[in-house]
């Protein structure tokens, strides 16, 4: 029994991820910080217009999972979709794909 206790204990407090959904303005002060921000939308969407300096990986896409995958885990990343819905969807597969810090637009680009 102390040995199963043991084991929950450990499981439960490797899990150092963070996720947070922040509005506008706590954005625009992270986006100051030159962290990395990540478009989920599709690239029509993409095209249609986005934040400055984001890079397009699309939620939808086959290869999402192999595409954010390739992105540092240790950094902070900044998430954002049309209104909310898929990027919130991104974090958590980010989350359980082992990423630290990740910070999602509250509204999404509607908001922006």
């Amino acid at each position: 029994m102390k040995k199963l206790i043991l084991i929950l204990f450990i499981s439960c407090t490797q899990n150092t991820s963070f996720i947070e959904v922040v509005n506008k303005e706590a954005y625009l002060e992270l986006i100051k910080q030159n962290h990395q921000i990540i478009d989920v939308r599709t690239p029509n969407e993409f095209e249609n217009g986005h934040i400055e300096n984001a890079v397009n990986i699309d939620f939808k896409a086959a290869d999402f999972i192999e595409n954010i995958s390739a992105l540092n885990k240790n950094k902070t990343l900044l998430i954002y979709c049309r209104s909310g819905n898929r990027s919130g969807k991104a974090a958590k597969i980010m989350d359980s794909l082992g990423f630290t810090k990740i910070y999602d637009l509250e509204g999404g680009f509607m908001n922006w």
